[in-house]
């Protein structure tokens, strides 16, 4: 019998677009995104929460336009912030084309919902003019009429007939930049639905399971509908909806993709959960070093264990590695070898200090490759 590898995601083909300068879909990362719950017309305050989620890691921001203040205020607001704006439209056409003008990277709407086949051409010619791309958001709470009526409910099939019956608006106005999502907050909704769209197309799809909840229990069922989806290898770009900081939707947006090897940024900390083995106090010491090395971009392993148990193994998997030993005095490895020995006192800080200094000799051989490439790459055009 033929197994195929355990680690191996062999992600769905499809086709690329660009929310600015985001390629997504295709054999481009999967990006992870959020979206402000600022009043978009107050322009520091939205500002201010887009470079937290930038400093976080966010690929891409949605904020949300329900006015002509609101689109008014992106002429402010873009030219503050780094990472792509997708503006979020509802209804109003004018508001879409507003968008585009003030310059939003992409707009997201139900085509069906602006109106007349010249609304949507309105709407498609300024993305055109302006370089946006579209998201089309298909949501079990917000079905058409029709749909509902024939279904008898939100089901997976009229979630997918929604979302390709909006897909053929935009493709008759010769329109295919666009990406499509189809979110439910029951995860086996959301999930057969994807699953649907996923083989009666091949656009990038944007994934979700749409109000999921509080911090705890929004993150444990966006794990797990995200996390069928994302192993099947559906889902070009996510976005994880909690009620919570929006910050922290995009860490742990990474933390999934970190968990299933699908992208890395920052410090992947594999850690027990501690018990009478323990040889330091190893909950207080992970939650410190989690909060310490937040500023750490690199992709890294740090393994941190309470006792010689398992702590060797998984040393030896790890960039750096820590094991609790006996009479206060703890084992150190480098690159999965034994390094030297510490005491008690000495953890957090030393293991901070162990992290940055691997993470800067890291990025320094990067930047050396890179310079190494140009020439070759040069020379080769």
């Amino acid at each position: 019998m033929s197994v195929r590898p355990y680690r191996d995601i062999h992600r769905r083909a499809s086709r690329q677009i660009r929310v600015g300068k985001v390629a997504v879909g295709g054999d481009a990362p999967i990006s992870v995104q959020s979206m402000t719950n600022t009043l978009t017309t107050d322009v520091a305050a939205t500002i201010a929460q887009v470079r937290a989620l930038e400093i976080a890691g966010a690929d891409i921001v949605r904020v949300s336009c329900p006015d002509e203040d609101s689109t008014e205020a992106l002429k402010k607001i873009i030219p503050e912030v780094t990472v792509p704006i997708v503006a979020d439209i509802h209804f109003h056409y004018k508001r879409a084309i507003e968008a585009a003008r003030n310059g939003a990277a992409c707009l997201r709407i139900n085509p069906g919902n602006i109106g007349s086949t010249e609304r949507v051409r309105e709407v498609v010619k300024a993305a055109k003019d302006y370089g946006c791309s579209m998201r089309i958001g298909v949501n079990a709470g917000s079905l058409e009429r029709e749909l509902l009526e024939r279904y008898g409910e939100p089901c997976p099939e009229a979630m997918v007939e929604s979302g390709l019956n909006h897909a053929k608006i935009l493709e008759d106005q010769d329109f295919f930049e666009f990406k499509i999502s189809c979110k439910a907050s029951d995860v086996f909704l959301a999930v057969a639905a994807y699953q649907g769209l996923a083989e009666a197309c091949d656009y990038p799809l944007h994934i979700g399971i749409t109000e999921a909840g509080g911090l705890r229990a929004g993150t444990i069922k966006s794990s797990i509908g995200l996390g069928m989806l994302l192993w099947s290898g559906i889902g070009d770009t996510l976005r994880v909806s909690l009620s919570a900081d929006p910050v922290e939707e995009i860490k742990v947006g990474f933390d999934m993709l970190k968990a299933l090897n699908l992208r890395h940024r920052g410090v992947n900390v594999i850690s027990c959960p501690s018990c009478a083995r323990q040889q330091f106090e190893v909950i207080k010491t992970v939650e410190l070093l989690e909060e310490r090395l937040a500023h750490i971009t690199t992709p890294m392993t740090l393994s941190v264990i309470g006792c010689v148990v398992n702590g060797p193994g998984e040393a030896r998997e790890t960039d750096i590695g820590f094991t609790g030993g006996g009479k206060g005095t703890h084992q150190v490895y480098i690159s999965g070898i034994p390094h030297h020995r510490l005491q008690d006192e000495d953890i957090v800080d030393h293991l901070v200090k162990l992290v940055e200094e691997k993470a800067a000799e890291i990025e320094a051989a990067k930047a050396a490759e890179e310079q190494g490439e140009a020439p070759r790459r040069a020379a080769a055009s």
